[in-house]
């Protein structure tokens, strides 16, 4: 299979690196802190959505600003510890990119993705954060802001993903999705290429184009 674009949108975390450590321990610490059960706590999807999401289906509103802000420092202050790293495939397959072809968009704010992307030596020309929007994914805002920051028509976008929620803001987004099975399974992802990371993946890049091919 063969997929033609002009530009490559990433989401962050389980897409190009790995922060599930970090996730883990400071969205732990971060409900005890704030006296949120485990039950309840274990009923809320955490991975691929804004920190303001989570935060709103457990706490009282008028709390919600101090719980945002506490978790950013947490999950910052955490990244020096060794819960972030790189996937495999992902500093290859953007190394053979031009950098105004591609973007990462991400559910993290601004602060955070840029602590996790420099941890692990990755520089977007255009990164899209959730201080960047005003609804994260699953709505497509996040990937149509970056097509524009790319000046690229979306329907010739490409979205990698790992998450359910970024598949369904790429697919609204009108884009072309590829799904990477390195936090959920093959069946609970719905796009028009699984694969299972981008080491699966190369790119060939002509003027005006990107052809995406899986490797033999």
């Amino acid at each position: 299979m063969k997929i033609q674009a002009e530009a490559l949108l990433f989401d962050n975390d389980g897409t190009l690196v790995s922060s599930l450590e970090s996730v883990h321990r400071c969205w732990t610490r971060w409900a005890a802190e704030f006296g949120i059960t485990a039950e309840a706590f274990a009923q809320v999807e955490l991975h691929g959505r804004p920190a303001v999401e989570i935060a709103a289906d457990l706490l009282p509103a008028d709390v919600v600003p101090q719980a945002l802000a506490r978790i950013e420092q947490l999950e910052v202050e955490d990244v020096p510890n060794g819960g972030v790293h790189l996937l495999a495939g992902t500093a290859a397959f953007l190394d053979s990119l031009p950098a105004d072809r591609w973007a990462v968009v991400t559910s993290a704010t601004r602060r955070l993705a840029e602590a996790r992307l420099e941890a692990v030596g990755i520089l977007p020309k255009i990164l899209v954060a959730a201080d960047d929007v005003t609804r994260g994914k699953p709505d497509p805002e996040p990937y149509l802001l970056a097509a524009r920051e790319l000046g690229v028509d979306p329907s010739r976008c490409v979205v990698f993903e790992d998450a359910p929620a970024g598949l369904r803001a790429g697919r609204a987004a009108g884009m072309t999705t590829v799904a990477l099975t390195t936090t959920h399974q093959a069946h609970e992802l719905d796009a028009d290429l699984v694969v299972e990371n981008l080491s699966a993946l190369s790119a060939l890049v002509t003027v005006g184009n990107v052809e995406i091919s899986v490797r033999p």
